[in-house]
């Protein structure tokens, strides 16, 4: 269900129900992109269900799903057309069109175009835990995010979020797990990782499927190469990869979580989010902890 995620804090300030929450995304509901529309993005139904509510609430978890839907032109196939629309003026006027007006040439095309492209679909799930007073968003980048809680933002009075951060940073944090080969507590260092030199070579070491706690890779860091993303697990639960930007990617639940669960792994979508809310909003806090905690509201955060 939740394969990436960013963490934001909920401001102090903000509060809504279920019922109030869906009235709000009611006007930002998604629709199809029109004829000539580059992009639409709204909020849908998290189960995929028509007409069903945009707000769902499992075990006290609220979830949401935001789509979006783009419709894009190969910019190969404009340039193409621009050229052969600008050779026809120069043969029947004499006249070759200034840059001005390619531009607005290849706009045309653009327009003329636009209903017989291709549309993709992509849908991010959203997570809001109200007692914890954590946003978490099924985003693989920081672009996405945003975009995410703009639309938060826009649609939900009083609604306000920071990112997550921590006294100990990811990077420094990463350094010294691999450096002591010491994971933190409830935690261990996976055979994954990726390090990257701060100087102007941005050299960069990757590892995959290999033993982490070796010599070979203290050095590495030792000399200053360092941590952008390491694999990890929490409890033999959940896998991961820790990135410096603070970002978990790659969540793999392992079967140890579905031992003893009744519903079993594909039950559908309340179980689903059950499961998978139930192990992060453990794991999450306990991830902060190793992490040195978060920083405390006034509090300049570490470099």
């Amino acid at each position: 269900m939740f394969k990436n995620v960013i963490v934001y804090r909920i401001g102090p300030d903000w509060s809504a129900t279920v019922a109030q929450i869906e009235a709000s995304l009611d006007a930002e509901r998604f629709v199809p992109c029109g004829a000539s529309q580059e992009k639409a993005i709204g909020w849908t139904e998290p189960r995929g269900e028509a007409h069903g509510p945009l707000a769902e609430s499992v075990g006290g978890q609220v979830i949401l799903r935001l789509m979006v839907e783009t419709r894009s032109l190969p910019g190969t196939v404009i340039t193409k057309k621009a050229k052969e629309r600008a050779a026809q003026i120069e043969t029947t006027t004499g006249r070759k069109p200034g840059k001005k007006e390619l531009r607005d040439i290849k706009e045309d095309i653009k327009l003329e175009l636009m209903p017989l492209a291709f549309t993709k679909e992509s849908s991010m799930l959203v997570w809001i835990d109200p007692e914890a007073r954590l946003l978490v968003l099924g985003a693989g980048s920081q672009a996405r995010a945003d975009e995410a809680v703009t639309l938060l933002v826009k649609a939900l009075a009083g609604f306000a979020v920071t990112l997550i951060n921590t006294n100990v940073s990811p990077t420094a944090a990463m350094s010294e797990w691999l450096i002591s080969q010491e994971p933190p507590p409830g935690f261990t260092v996976d055979q994954e990782c990726e390090l990257k030199a701060a100087d102007e070579t941005k050299a960069v070491v990757r590892y995959a499927r290999h033993p982490l706690d070796t010599e070979e890779v203290k050095q590495y860091v030792e000399a200053g190469k360092l941590p952008t993303r390491l694999a990890m697990s929490w409890d033999d639960r959940v896998s991961f990869m820790l990135t410096e930007g603070m970002q978990i990617k790659k969540i793999s639940f392992l079967d140890v979580v579905f031992e003893g669960n009744k519903t079993g792994k594909d039950d559908g979508f309340d179980a689903d989010v059950a499961i998978a809310t139930g192990e992060l909003s453990k794991m999450i806090p306990d991830l902060f902890e190793a992490l040195g905690g978060e920083v405390a509201l006034g509090q300049v955060a570490p470099l």
